[in-house]
């Protein structure tokens, strides 16, 4: 009984042995493994930065290739313990409709992707509104779009919602317009007014010169007419322009001695 024992122990011990040489041969796989993708990652990226491919490429080109070597380092552990990676390969084969089933949507968002990278809608570093959110486009990855929000808020947005929704990209023109209107009591000269307010948006600092501000009667309420203003600059000054000229209205008005507007009303006795 003490033999059994003993040949059980040392089968044991013998056993843990081989194991922990199996792990710690996974473990040094992997970390050699982890150390060659990042290396081949660094390289591919440094080849696209000499062909100066938009980073925008650069980044997803990059997802993809970090993923499927990834999934290839976890084949080749999986083939050290023994696993047989064809019957692996024929499993994942055999599973691939019931993922792609429950995964349609991810899937979705990664052939979106796809075609945002071909398209080229927008890319790093643009203002748009997209998905229904408005910021800075930070990424476009394999499945998401990150942006970062006025707010500076983080925000990831799914490939198929972008590009199944309308985009709008404020960085693709020179020049965006502001559009704010200015309200004038019904005593004031107009034509002053809007003299006065060209001279005053053209010292605003962005404002383009080119198309010059547009200063003009928008409609007529109780108060009097009002002006639409709309001076014009890149989107990266979009609202120091906006607050500016905000301001701007306020002080030339009031440089002018204009009244304040005042709704106006007629009463009359009839009978």
């Amino acid at each position: 009984m003490d033999i059994n024992l003993d040949q059980i122990m040392q089968n044991v011990a013998n056993t843990m042995v081989g194991v922990g040489m199996q792990v710690l041969g996974a473990l040094i796989v992997y970390l050699v493994g982890r150390w060659l993708i990042s290396v081949i990652i660094s390289i591919m990226k440094r080849a696209l930065e000499a062909q100066q491919i938009e980073m925008t490429i650069q980044r997803y080109l990059g997802n993809i290739v970090s993923v499927t070597l990834n999934i290839a380092l976890v084949i080749a552990i999986l083939g050290y313990f023994g696993v047989e990676t064809t019957t692996f390969a024929a499993l994942l084969a055999g599973a691939g409709v019931a993922i792609g089933a429950a995964w349609s949507g991810l899937l979705s968002n990664f052939a979106a992707g796809a075609f945002l990278v071909i398209l080229r809608p927008y890319k790093v570093g643009d203002f748009v509104t997209a998905g229904g959110v408005t910021g800075t486009i930070k990424e476009i990855g394999l499945f998401v779009t990150t942006m970062v929000t006025l707010d500076n808020v983080q925000t990831f947005v799914g490939n198929g919602k972008v590009f199944s929704d309308t985009i709008q990209n404020y960085s693709a023109n020179p020049y965006r317009r502001v559009d704010l209107v200015a309200q004038l009591n019904h005593s004031v000269d107009h034509k002053d007014a809007i003299k006065r307010l060209k001279e005053s948006l053209a010292q605003i600092a962005n404002v383009h010169t080119d198309p010059a501000p547009d200063v003009e009667i928008l409609e007529f309420n109780l108060a009097g007419p009002v002006l639409a203003v709309r001076p014009y600059t890149h989107t990266d000054h979009y609202w120091q322009v906006y607050f500016d000229t905000n301001r701007v209205i306020r002080e030339t008005f009031g440089a002018a001695g204009y009244p304040i507007p005042e709704k106006h009303y007629s009463l009359r006795n009839v009978g």
